[in-house]
């Protein structure tokens, strides 16, 4: 299953990350490691942020992908299953709402 994740990374310790050089660095070790289907960064209630799309196999998954933000950079994570249009046609929207109405 798709999952979205919403990343925040607070001013520090990534500032002191960027002067030391150490940042690109490791960004790219999490990256690497986590492959997510794409990933943009941007600016994320005034701190430096990203998105990441990531398959994940079940629940189990989630700390590999958030503990190597959490303890780099004590960031934020926030998961959000993600569905394609497919997934949601499988939904059978029509019957669900003849059942709820």
């Amino acid at each position: 299953m798709k999952m979205l994740v919403k990343i925040i990374c607070p001013i520090e310790p990534f500032n002191s990350m960027v002067k030391d050089g150490s940042a690109g660095e490791v960004l790219g070790r999490i990256i690497e490691e986590t492959k997510p289907e794409s990933i943009h960064f941007t600016e994320i209630e005034g701190c430096r942020g990203a998105i990441m799309v990531v398959e994940v196999g079940g629940a189990g998954d989630i700390p590999a992908i958030a503990e190597p933000w959490f303890l780099n950079f004590e960031a934020i994570c926030e998961f959000r299953i993600a569905m394609t249009p497919d997934d949601l046609m499988k939904a059978d929207l029509e019957n669900l709402g003849k059942k709820w109405s």
